[in-house]
């Protein structure tokens, strides 16, 4: 297993342990303290628990080494685990938007006032936490675990729009105690911008799309390094998980042997890997070079 992939790993690990912590404090304060808010709350972090496993699964089977069933490798799953992640935001968010359509229209009482001093301690953790774990999606290079991020994210601005939610219901007094209910429709409609906010670049890596950033740029130099490599074409790469596979067309003297063609192909893949390390496997197709017209 890569380094990153554990790093990764770890990550999801940590925040699993916290969302179960804050998942359970929540839930108790909002049925205790009479705030839907904070209950749909304890449901998205529910939620987190369940994407951090996701996301720790993901990461674990795609580290497994290629066989004769996956050639390729495991790396999808990566992506795919990000995909889950964003469409479980995305059934949270409907969840929490049905349920708070229900309470608007049923009287009830306000919520107490001690729910506030929990909903800060559950936004300042949540950041925190999802500050660390982005880092971490953006160093190893995980979609999965940037999608983690942005689900503790979610977390802390659902905790945000109930802490304005009950501040308001608690200032207006009575006849304001829908504004918790409020709340929580509005958190709804974040988490949704959020789930397609991450939906959208796994399913980018899931079908094949061209890598963003200097990765192709960084890849055509290394292959154009090699002595006796007169021109490359025919560039593509696409991404697998944690790492990049690339096909490249290199092109040339006509004159080298079959032997020779093949030690030179050797050191282009070589200069690849060596200035892009993420590279898991580069195919190169040896042509005659051709000058132009």
């Amino acid at each position: 297993m890569t380094a990153p992939a554990r790093r990764g790993m770890r990550s999801a690990l940590a925040g699993l342990a916290v969302n179960a912590v804050l998942a359970l404090t929540k839930l108790v304060a909002g049925l205790i303290g009479n705030s839907y808010a904070l209950v749909a709350d304890a449901v998205e972090s529910t939620a987190d628990i369940v994407s951090s496993l996701v996301v720790w699964s993901g990461l674990r089977i795609s580290t497994r080494a290629a066989d004769e069933a996956y050639p390729f490798g495991y790396g999808k799953a990566e992506p795919l685990a990000a995909a889950v992640v964003s469409l479980l935001l995305l059934g949270a968010a409907l969840g929490i938007a049905v349920k708070a359509i229900q309470e608007i229209v049923t009287p009830h009482h306000a919520p107490a006032p001690f729910t506030l001093a929990v909903l800060v301690g559950v936004i300042v953790v949540k950041e925190v936490l999802f500050r660390r774990v982005f880092a971490v999606g953006a160093a190893v290079g995980s979609t999965a675990v940037r999608a983690d991020a942005w689900h503790h994210r979610s977390d802390a601005i659902t905790s945000a729009a109930a802490f304005v939610g009950i501040s308001v219901a608690l200032w207006g007094g009575a006849g304001w105690e829908s504004a918790d209910d409020w709340a929580a429709l509005a958190a709804s409609g974040v988490i949704v911008f959020n789930g397609l906010r991450i939906l959208k670049p796994s399913v980018d890596d899931l079908m094949d799309r061209v890598p963003t950033g200097d990765v192709l740029a960084r890849i055509e130099a290394a292959a154009r390094s090699p002595n006796g490599v007169r021109a490359v074409e025919k560039l593509r790469v696409r991404r697998a998980g944690l790492g990049y596979y690339a096909d490249i067309h290199v092109q040339a003297d006509p004159g080298l042997s079959l032997h020779d063609a093949h030690v030179l192909s050797g050191r282009v893949k070589g200069a690849i890997r060596e200035s892009v390390p993420s590279v898991a496997g580069v195919l190169v197709h040896m042509e005659p070079f051709e000058p132009p017209p």
